[in-house]
């Protein structure tokens, strides 16, 4: 995996195969950021927030109105999330320090970033976890879940990797979360928030051109979940070469986008009846859309031709 961001982005999936769901969490310690918390974490639920906690307000709070039904069911959800992330703000305050020992720093602004989680395949109910650390950027430190060892990818990591391999009580611990009760606590967010996180929306799909000699653009938009595969096929075949595929960009009211640019500069337009955009969507059909010059839009809008409480871990301590 490469260097940790604040989301991580799911692979793509075929509209009929299984859906591989996710929970993920992700602490974030800075120093040398005025304008930024010296500690935010955050719940995903498949790319979903539905829960938050910084050093500010120093609380854990719901970011999903579905979340209230599990505060019913365990009134002291909160309290005991609040408390977890409490000691882990300690932790990444002197685990920040310690790191920025081991580069050798005393400024500057630094992030120290960790994310645990799992992933649940709702077909073959096979599951997967992770657990690794990044610094401004920059893998750090991985769990090796079939050794149960660390792997350290820069010299300054290697301290912890020594001590921490030695821990094969914790590490288990650790493994048995990721595979086991993450995975319970992912099954009960699902249920909780079904309606929202299970639901599937429709994509629109139109096709775009600027000029009559830029790429054609197969635009699909207003789709959920993000897990969708546009491609353009010739004769039946998807193809490989002439296109640009865009990533899945996030809209304003909680569904997705996504582009797929098609370059038609050597196709002679009478071979245009050959190509189609295809949007594959789990539980929908196929969205099939022939390149048309009748279905074309250009920009004048015209056709054209052209563990604890929530189930998360504590953070262990990377000492000096």
């Amino acid at each position: 995996m490469g260097a940790l961001g604040l989301l991580l982005l799911l692979g793509l999936l075929s509209g009929g195969s299984a859906v591989i769901h996710s929970l993920r969490y992700f602490d974030t310690g800075s120093s040398g950021l005025s304008s930024f918390p010296e500690f935010v974490s955050v719940g995903m639920v498949d790319e979903v927030q539905f829960v938050h906690y910084d050093s500010v307000s120093e609380r854990a709070v719901p970011k999903q109105a579905w979340m209230d039904q599990l505060t019913r069911d365990r009134p002291d959800y909160w309290e005991r999330e609040t408390d977890r992330e409490l000691r882990n703000q300690q932790v990444f305050k002197v685990d920040v320090e310690t790191v920025k020992k081991r580069f050798n720093q005393t400024g500057g602004a630094h992030v120290f970033q960790w994310m645990s989680g799992c992933d649940w395949d709702d077909e073959d109910d096979t599951t997967d976890g992770h657990d690794q650390y990044a610094y401004d950027g920059e893998d750090f430190l991985a769990l090796d879940l079939k050794t149960l060892t660390w792997v350290a990818p820069v010299r300054q990591a290697v301290p912890t990797k020594l001590r921490w391999d030695q821990q094969r009580a914790y590490n288990q611990h650790r493994k048995n979360y990721l595979t086991k009760e993450c995975v319970d606590w992912l099954k009960k967010y699902l249920a909780y928030g079904k309606s929202t996180l299970q639901r599937t929306e429709r994509p629109r799909v139109s096709l775009l051109q600027r000029t009559p000699s830029s790429p054609v653009v197969c635009h699909a938009t207003g789709f959920y979940p993000d897990r969708v595969v546009v491609f353009w096929r010739r004769d039946g075949q998807e193809l490989h070469e002439q296109v640009d595929p865009g990533e899945v960009l996030p809209n304003h009211d909680g569904t997705f986008q996504v582009s797929v640019d098609l370059d038609l500069t050597a196709v002679p337009q009478e071979d245009w009846g050959r190509y189609e955009c295809v949007v594959q969507l789990k539980g929908i059909e196929d969205i099939s859309t022939p390149l048309d010059p009748a279905l074309i839009r250009t920009n004048g809008g015209k056709t054209g031709v052209g563990g604890d409480g929530g189930g998360g871990l504590w953070v262990n301590e990377f000492h000096e």
